[in-house]
C-alpha cells in the first residue's frame, strides 16, 4: 500500500471552516487572558524587559485582522503595531472584538485553492496563505503564554488553556 495520494484522491485533515473555528477558539481564550489583567498591570507589568501585555495585544491586533484582510483582498498595508488606547483596556477589548468579526468576514472570502499560494503579508513576510495563517495563530499562542507568566507573577490564576 502506498502512502502517496494519487491525483484522483484527495485527503483532507481539516477543513477551512474547522481551521477558522480553531483559530477563533484561541482568540476567545486570549480575550479572557486580557480580561484577567487588572487595568494598571495590563499596561505596566513586565518581567525581564519583555513588553507589557498591552503592547503584545497591540501586536496581535496589528497582525490578525489586517493580515487576513490583506490575504482576502490583496490590499497591502504596512504593519502598524501602535494603537492610541488611552490606557483603557476596554478600548483594546472592543478592537479585539472588531478584529474577530473582521477575521470571520475576510477569512471566508479566501478560496481553498489559494491556501498554498505564495504571498507576502504586510508587503514583506513571504510564505503561503496557510503558513501565514498558522503564523498568526502561533504568534498569538506565544504571546498568550507570556500573558500567563505575567498573570501568575501577579498572583492571578489564568484561564485554563484547554478551554477554547
Amino acid at each position: 500500500m502506498s502512502n502517496t495520494a494519487t491525483n484522483s484522491t484527495v485527503h483532507q485533515v481539516i477543513t477551512p471552516a474547522e481551521l477558522l473555528e480553531h483559530w477563533q477558539g484561541h482568540r476567545s481564550l486570549t480575550r479572557r487572558v486580557i480580561e484577567a489583567f487588572p487595568e494598571k498591570e495590563f499596561f505596566n507589568h513586565s518581567i525581564g524587559g519583555m513588553r507589557t501585555f498591552a503592547e503584545l495585544t497591540m501586536e496581535l491586533l496589528a497582525i490578525a485582522g489586517p493580515g487576513i484582510k490583506e490575504i482576502a483582498t490583496g490590499e497591502t498595508s504596512p504593519l502598524q503595531e501602535h494603537i492610541e488606547h488611552g490606557n483603557k483596556k476596554t478600548f483594546l477589548l472592543e478592537l479585539w472584538d472588531k478584529a474577530t468579526e473582521e477575521i470571520n468576514t475576510h477569512y471566508k472570502q479566501i478560496p481553498v485553492e489559494r491556501f498554498h499560494e505564495t504571498i507576502k503579508t504586510f508587503g514583506q513576510y513571504e510564505g503561503t496563505v496557510i503558513s501565514s495563517i498558522f503564523y498568526f495563530i502561533d504568534n498569538e499562542i506565544h504571546h498568550r503564554g507570556q500573558g500567563y507568566v505575567y498573570l501568575r507573577d501577579l498572583g492571578i490564576e489564568p484561564p485554563y488553556f484547554w478551554e477554547r
